[in-house]
């Protein structure tokens, strides 16, 4: 599911995380699986007729969600509330850990070793900033093995078979060799089938179109940043207004706010721009700093910067003056957008590119299967088998039901397949009035509480009739999103695109030596970075990306490369760019 996440800013685990964590129980040894899976006497009441079929057990569920705020509420509507206790007999009550990083309120839980029936944390692959701070509560016996307890599971079973998860999840976050088979926390968001996609989603650079007609410019011919700058400059020259009668930008940041945005840099973009590594035509896996592109970009954003082409502060402007920007219409073209947002229904932005790569023609890339968040069981936990089968509930589809759509008769009906027609108005308060649709406590209004502990298994055109919550009553309203995406030419681009499934370089940091010297001074070269753009003169530029460069060096950079193309080369650690 595609959100305004925070966590993209999220920066390396800080040193306190080591310290904090001193604190957790036990000893280093991995846990080993259990030969006796704890029983409760509710296990078989299912088979009671006078319980559902879907009955786990009359108790009380407490999570406590190291999120943030706006990705997830801890508000649940009654009614869905009281329908979950009818199906399962769970009272689930979910807690929010309200930290300035979500890391550090996740660092602080564990170390309080006061935790509740389960925890969720971020977590979309094994290199996020979360893994060494779970991976070390797991060695430390703080989580309960979920092997056991996957099996016979509905939904959690699959987690077992081969080629269900993809490489990171199944190697890097899950079923690690070290751990012989256990596993401490589940891995979400896994797509039921290969190379699934939930929406045509056509992110990157979008032009105002009035402004393309204008200059007889087709949009999607912008393939290249040379391309764009001759485009930035006849913006500039055409003299255009938004909406407040102000000049319009040439090139505005993103919509999310100040930020790299590689999408609009493509060809002078040495791998993902949170990474920074890739590998080139020979075999050698590299760093940009290694490569002439950091400055090949330096040189070209300071060029835009001079000409006031690219808004002064487009690495560094605030989020709602970014935003504020797009409404108004004052970005000719924004940097980063996508066809799913409400403001551009009508495509008054268009696509733009999308830009070619810096060593290939632009292709689309799909992950075999990715994985986004977690959760865990403390082994604090009373009865822990429980937590699993809710878990397993709200994973299929009977769960999902309930928790993206709401109460059968208020929320929606069903139609002749018994899948989800949603009520117009649902759809119109959702509409007029978000706050209060949010409400109705389901994810389709954007409270998405059940995601938590049952977002996996995902295929909601099998499971629901629709790709998108809505669209079979209402296909009007994300039909400007699916207009964008055919201008864009999705179709297509799909069809040809590359699945790719392995590991991102940074999952292997932790086995260097130096892996958390070398973090700190890849942070230092994204900040260097950002300098070097605003530097006087290329000269000084260089030499801010010189310094950084030296200090990657003396932290590893070199081991670290190695380490890359030697776990490149086993199919089982096989790296993604």
């Amino acid at each position: 599911m595609l959100r305004n996440k925070k966590w993209l800013k999220v920066l390396s685990i800080p040193l306190i995380a080591s310290l904090l964590l001193m604190g957790c129980s036990g000893n280093d040894t991995a846990t080993q699986p259990s030969e006796n899976t704890p029983k409760t006497d509710t296990e078989n009441v299912a088979k009671d007729p006078g319980k559902p079929a879907t009955w786990i057990a009359n108790r009380k569920v407490k999570g406590l969600v190291f999120m943030g705020t706006d990705d997830y509420t801890k508000d649940m509507n009654a009614e869905i509330k009281a329908k979950l206790k009818e199906l399962t007999g769970i009272d689930l009550e979910v807690e929010i850990m309200v930290a300035d990083h979500s890391i550090d309120g996740l660092i602080a839980g564990l170390a309080s070793n006061d935790l509740p029936d389960f925890i969720t944390f971020y977590l979309d692959n094994s290199g996020r900033p979360e893994m060494p701070v779970i991976l070390k509560a797991a060695r430390e016996n703080m989580f309960t093995d979920l092997t056991p307890l996957m099996k016979g599971t509905k939904v959690y079973s699959k987690y077992l078979e081969d080629g269900y998860l993809p490489l990171d999840t199944k190697n890097g976050v899950m079923f690690r060799p070290e751990f012989n088979g256990s596993t401490y926390f589940a891995h979400m968001n896994i797509g039921r089938q290969g190379g699934y996609v939930t929406r045509k989603y056509a992110g990157g650079p979008y032009i105002r179109k009035d402004i393309a007609e204008a200059l007889n410019v087709d949009p999607r011919t912008i393939n290249t940043t040379e391309k764009l700058y001759e485009l930035a400059k006849k913006i500039k020259a055409g003299n255009f207004k938004d909406k407040n009668s102000k000049d319009v930008v040439p090139i505005g940041p993103s919509y999310w706010g100040g930020r790299e945005v590689g999408v609009l840099f493509n060809d002078l973009e040495w791998g993902k721009d949170d990474q920074r590594i890739m590998k080139d035509k020979a075999g050698n896996i590299l760093h940009e700093s290694q490569t002439e592109f950091a400055l090949k970009k330096v040189e070209y954003v300071q060029k835009l910067l001079k000409e006031k082409l690219l808004h002064p502060e487009f690495f560094t402007i605030d989020e709602s003056r970014a935003t504020e920007g797009a409404l108004n219409e004052t970005w000719g073209i924004i940097a980063n957008a996508h066809n799913y947002q409400d403001f551009n229904r009508d495509m008054h932005y268009l696509p733009l590119g999308p830009i070619d790569f810096v060593d290939r023609p632009y292709q689309m890339q799909v992950d075999y299967k990715s994985g986004y968040s977690g959760w865990a069981i403390p082994t604090t936990t009373k009865n822990p088998e429980d937590i699993m089968k809710l878990a397993d509930f709200l994973a299929s589809r009977d769960g999902k039901l309930l928790w993206q759509y709401g109460l059968e008769g208020r929320d929606y009906t069903l139609d002749t397949k018994g899948n989800p027609l949603v009520k117009k108005e649902v759809l119109d308060l959702k509409q007029s009035n978000p706050e209060e649709a949010k409400k109705l406590g389901f994810a389709g209004v954007a409270n998405s509480w059940g995601e938590l502990l049952g977002g996996t298994d995902i295929d909601r055109m099998a499971d629901f009739g629709e790709m998108e919550y809505g669209d079979a009553v209402a296909p009007e309203v994300n039909a400007g999103a699916l207009k964008i995406a055919d201008y864009w030419g999705w179709d297509e681009k799909h069809k040809n695109a590359n699945v790719v499934d392995g590991y991102t370089p940074l999952s292997f940091i932790g086995e260097l030596e130096q892996g958390t010297e070398l973090k700190t001074a890849f942070k230092n070269y994204d900040d260097s970075l950002i300098r070097a753009y605003y530097a006087k003169s290329m000269d000084e530029a260089k030499k801010i990306l010189d310094s950084a460069s030296k200090q990657l060096e003396a932290t590893g950079l070199q081991q670290f490369m190695e380490l890359l193309k030697q776990k490149d080369a086993d199919p089982k650690t096989h790296l993604k760019f």
